[in-house]
């Protein structure tokens, strides 16, 4: 696997755009797949590929292509294979490199920032969460193995899915029960009644609250930049995913 992803984009120039498109589902799967040591030296090197490539021909538009699609595959809040940690090495360099359009600088140098926000292995911040029947309490008191924790929106039909496919999780009432997962659905926005009309559309086992401080939202505490989103922690606290994908979330819990 290491030699395939270090020299998987050995000789991309004169390949098509929907062929770099196709290759780059591939290679985002891969780094998906690969220790995260390996895939951050993958991509740096991709980065000093597309650098070299159009530096050698300035008439391409390899910069441009390329790095939309790495940002496509591991940024877009829509990717299955998105994955923060990941680009957060790759944008920083966009973010400092004089291929860069000047007017796309700051927009970078911002996504570097988000990715940095509460990354992987790192303690999730603690906040005041207030449940629908007026208990307070620190997220940091749950005492779960695991935590679940997903932020969205009342109405918000991507919500509803997510929703639906934590609760389809194998085994996911039991391991609630017996305390070994806690899930907690965050509103982190300041339309409480609207919030409160739409208490019977959770679930009754999870922890329904809200950010009563609103520090998740006006601190940037967390890096929420779509709804839903969905971390996970440890008994601990620490950040095992981040903005993840429910089947991942299930995989961790699930595991061995």
């Amino acid at each position: 696997m290491e030699y395939a992803l270090m020299h998987y984009w050995d000789g991309f120039e004169g390949v098509p755009a929907d062929g770099i498109e196709k290759a780059m589902a591939t290679y985002a799967a891969m780094l998906d797949e690969a220790p995260y040591g390996l895939a951050e030296r993958s991509l740096v090197r991709l980065f000093d590929r597309i650098c070299e490539a159009q530096a050698a021909d300035t008439s391409a538009h390899y910069y441009a292509l390329m790095t939309q699609m790495v940002s496509k595959y591991l940024y877009d809040p829509n990717s299955p294979l998105r994955n923060e940690e990941l680009y957060l090495p790759f944008v920083s360099r966009m973010a400092s490199s004089p291929l860069t359009p000047e007017e796309m600088i700051p927009a970078y140098e911002y996504e570097a920032s988000s990715c940095a926000i509460c990354r992987i292995g790192t303690k999730a911040p603690d906040f005041v969460a207030r449940t629908m029947e007026g208990r307070e309490f620190r997220m940091h008191s749950l005492t779960s193995d695991y935590v679940v924790m997903v932020f969205s929106n009342p109405g918000c039909d991507a919500c509803q899915t997510v929703i639906d496919e934590i609760s389809a999780i194998p085994g996911i009432g039991a391991m609630m029960e017996s305390g070994a997962v806690t899930v907690m659905n965050v509103y982190i926005d300041g339309e409480l009644d609207k919030w409160r009309e739409y208490a019977s559309y959770y679930p009754s086992s999870w922890i329904n609250a809200c950010d009563r401080d609103g520090v998740i939202r006006d601190g940037r505490i967390y890096d929420v930049r779509a709804i839903p989103s969905v971390y996970l922690l440890d008994a601990d606290k620490t950040v095992l995913l981040k903005d993840a994908p429910v089947q991942k979330v299930a995989a961790k819990i699930l595991k061995p």
